[in-house]
C-alpha cells in the first residue's frame, strides 16, 4: 500500500527500528515517553507480542500502530501505541494506520479495540473522536 510516497506495512519492523521510532517520537508523548517507560523493553515487547501497522519513507520508520491481538476469547483488542515522528505529523499518517488497524483487525475477527490516552493529549483525543465519529 503506497500514500503520500510512503509504504504501509503490517509486522516488518524490527525491534531496533521500532527502538529508534520510539526514541524518535518520545518527546510528543503526554509525559514524554522515555520519562514513563524503558524504551528498550517497550520495544522489545511490541517486537515479540503486537501486530504493527507501519509507515515507511524509504528505510525510514516514519509511524507506527502497535495493537495487542491476542486475546482469542473476548476477541478484543488493545492499541498499546501510535506515533509518527514531527517532521511526519499533520499528513493522515496515524489516520491512515489507524484505518489499517481496525480493518486488519475486523479480518481477524475481533469485535473491538479499546486503547488508554491522557486526558491532556488533545491532539490523540481529537484523532481517536474524529476516527469514532466517522465510523
Amino acid at each position: 500500500m503506497t500514500n503520500l510516497g510512503l509504504n504501509y506495512k503490517i509486522g516488518s519492523a524490527s525491534e531496533d527500528e521500532i527502538k529508534s521510532h520510539l526514541l524518535k517520537c518520545s518527546a510528543y508523548f503526554y509525559p514524554p515517553l522515555h520519562e514513563k517507560i524503558d524504551i528498550q523493553a517497550y520495544s522489545k515487547k511490541i517486537n515479540r507480542h503486537s501486530v504493527t501497522f507501519e509507515a515507511w519513507d524509504g528505510n525510514d520508520l516514519v509511524g507506527l500502530v502497535a495493537a495487542y491481538l491476542n486475546d482469542l476469547e473476548s476477541r478484543s483488542g488493545f492499541i498499546t501505541n501510535v506515533s509518527v515522528v514531527a517532521s511526519y505529523m499533520g499528513r493522515g499518517i496515524a489516520s491512515e494506520l489507524l484505518d489499517i488497524c481496525v480493518q486488519y483487525s475486523k479480518e481477524k475477527g475481533f469485535n473491538e479495540i479499546k486503547l488508554e490516552v491522557q486526558e491532556r493529549n488533545t491532539p490523540a483525543i481529537f484523532l481517536y473522536t474524529k476516527k469514532i465519529l466517522l465510523k
